[in-house]
């Protein structure tokens, strides 16, 4: 769903082809393939929205941002200032596709309007938009209406015109199709900047920026929906021409490092079930979230990619997703669970439930992955509260009784479903010291053996498995870059320490 610890994966990926090749920097660029600043990673504890998170291993020679992206390029000088400042020299890394589409700040407000509609138009439950403008932003894609980020290498009279095109365009959107109310229209600029001077607290603590910087305020017009258009054009010519050095075309950057003999490695925002196609509406991202999108965003020829699948040992939701292994009540695992699981966009607290092998499987079967990384299984382990067994959602039940081993693509059948449940046993130990498979308790191993058993039961249900089969590459026992273990059996070995109850 988009919250599975992504970001960590990048620096393993680096290290283990580092070391396998031979070579200092096997790693010529990471391209940053979908969405914008509503996809958070955190990778060597930094808090990343828009920027790569291989940001991190510094021998990766180009951090790339590709064409399917939307980017404010204010946002973009918010990370780039405090990141540089730590020595990851990002700038100097940076090279943002010319066809990379420029979010601004009339899309945010749409976003926030297009919620307010929701809820107070149509009496919807709201679905936990980031108020980042992503959305909006690639409606302006479809419609013909996107600025791109070679615009800042022209003429600023042309820049200016089209963004107050826009702007225009928003605002008779959020009055008149919307229908917000003026209180709520001058509200949208309250929660703008309250949720950019939290983003940036730390930021500002270290004096990288004034408080004035996200000052959303400043923007509005003298009456209620129109905005200062030349505070407004000003703000993002001057951010975007400040990046003019890393406008490039990022086709060739790629084509180059490829041919090199270097690696590419492709950074996905959210995941699968957030596919705008895929997923399920209105709880999906506007962007492509799965490997195919690799070539369109990069703008390269379809050939062999290598895909990771990553994934949690239980799972999370934010939003207002169907979540057929969510755990309600009172229950102190998942007491326990849920304070760890906050957003590293909005800071929302995110839903927990047991693990999904069924929305795995699909995303194995039509999607496809080569190698699985989970993580967070340490976060499972007996304490003084909580001594019960583990499940895994190995099917769902329909209202007859009847077993699926498909994720449904009719929203209303899914939500007549009920999980069906694979226990297995606990362990006291604390694992999070663990760094080969053989350190993990038994109870340990044979959980890790189900999740992958389960998944690969449900993707070939009543068919002969595949000869190649995908294999649990990396195992998370903990938030540090240290805490993971890579030895873990191949496939077919591994499965043999399944031990259901």
């Amino acid at each position: 769903m988009g919250d599975e610890g992504k970001g960590r994966l990048i620096s393993e990926v680096v290290e283990e082809l580092r070391v396998t090749t031979g070579q200092e920097n096997p790693v010529g660029v990471v391209i940053k393939i979908n969405g914008g600043a509503n996809s958070g990673h955190t990778a060597g504890g930094l808090k990343l929205n828009l920027l790569p998170a291989g940001v991190v291993d510094r021998s990766v020679g180009t951090l790339a941002i590709g064409a399917g992206v939307v980017a404010d390029p204010r946002k973009f000088l918010w990370e780039l200032v405090p990141v540089d400042a730590q020595g990851y020299n990002v700038t100097r890394r940076l090279a943002i596709d010319e066809r990379t589409m420029v979010s601004d700040l009339t899309h945010r407000l749409l976003d926030l309007a297009w919620e307010w509609y929701r809820v107070n138009r149509i009496d919807q439950e709201p679905r936990g938009s980031t108020g980042r403008g992503i959305t909006p932003s690639y409606l302006d894609e479809v419609g013909q209406f996107q600025i791109v980020y070679s615009d800042f290498l022209g003429e600023r009279n042309a820049f200016a015109e089209k963004l107050a095109q826009k702007a225009e365009r928003a605002c008779k959107t959020i009055r008149h199709v919307c229908g917000v109310s003026e209180d709520d229209w001058h509200g949208f600029f309250t929660t703008l900047t309250n949720a950019e001077l939290r983003a940036n607290e730390e930021a500002l603590k270290a004096g990288h920026f004034a408080r004035d910087e996200f000052d959303f305020t400043r923007f509005k017009g003298e009456t209620p929906f129109n905005l200062n258009i030349e505070a407004v054009i000003d703000a993002y010519w001057d951010a975007g021409t400040r990046l003019h050095e890393q406008i490039a075309d990022v086709r060739e950057i790629v084509r180059k490092t490829e041919n090199s003999g270097q690696y590419v490695i492709g950074e996905y925002g959210q995941a699968y079930w957030l596919d705008k196609r895929h997923g399920f509406s209105p709880n999906v991202s506007a962007s492509h979230t799965y490997a195919p999108e690799f070539f369109n965003s990069a703008c390269v020829p379809v050939q062999p990619l290598h895909v990771f699948g990553v994934a949690k040992a239980y799972d999370t939701k934010v939003g207002t997703h169907v979540f057929i292994t969510q755990v309600d009540e009172p229950h102190p695992l998942f007491d326990r669970l849920k304070r760890l699981e906050f957003g590293t966009s909005t800071g929302r607290q995110r839903m927990v439930g047991w693990y999904d092998a069924v929305e795995k499987a699909d995303t194995l079967r039509y999607g496809g992955f080569d190698d699985l990384m989970i993580n967070k299984i340490d976060a499972l382990g007996h304490d003084e509260d909580w001594t019960g067994n583990l499940k895994i959602c190995v099917a769902y039940q329909n209202t007859d009784g009847n077993r699926i081993c498909r994720v449904p693509r009719n929203e209303a059948i899914r939500r007549t479903l009920t999980p069906v449940y694979q226990e297995y046993a606990g362990w006291k130990e604390d694992i999070s010291t663990a760094r080969t498979f053989e350190a993990l308790p038994p109870e340990a191993k044979a959980y890790v053996a189900g999740m992958v058993r389960s998944v690969l039961d449900s993707a070939y249900h009543d068919e002969e498995w595949p000869e190649s089969l995908p294999n649990l590459r990396y195992l998370g026992v903990g938030p540090m870059p240290a805490q993971i273990i890579k030895d873990i059996p191949d496939t077919r070995t591994l499965l043999d320490y399944d031990n259901p109850l």
